[in-house]
């Protein structure tokens, strides 16, 4: 590939894309969009998900820094790492 592009940074953003597209983990990160943070707790139940699926995709998800954890006491609450990324959820979900 000839290209004024780091491949590196291409196949990263690839799989970066590839961890949001997945119908869980989009509603995922619009529901992070909409609150400052959440547990899985209350992204398994706003989901309608086992709590087991909610931690699989949330995992994912941390991995590829989409979301971050933050621990107070026992619980542990995620946000969106970056704003961005509910634009790309706003753009693929509505279009603009």
């Amino acid at each position: 590939m000839n290209s004024r592009f780091d491949i590196e940074q291409l196949e990263d953003t690839t799989e970066t894309l590839r961890a949001i597209a997945h119908p869980i983990r989009i509603t995922i990160i619009d529901l992070l969009s909409k609150e400052d943070k959440c547990s899985v707790t209350q992204i398994h139940e706003a989901l309608s998900i086992e709590q087991a699926i909610a931690s699989h995709h949330l995992r994912i998800l941390k991995n590829k820094k989409i979301v971050r954890v933050s621990r107070e006491g026992k619980n542990s609450f995620y946000s969106l790492a970056n704003p961005a990324y509910q634009e790309i959820v706003k753009i693929v979900l509505t279009g603009q």
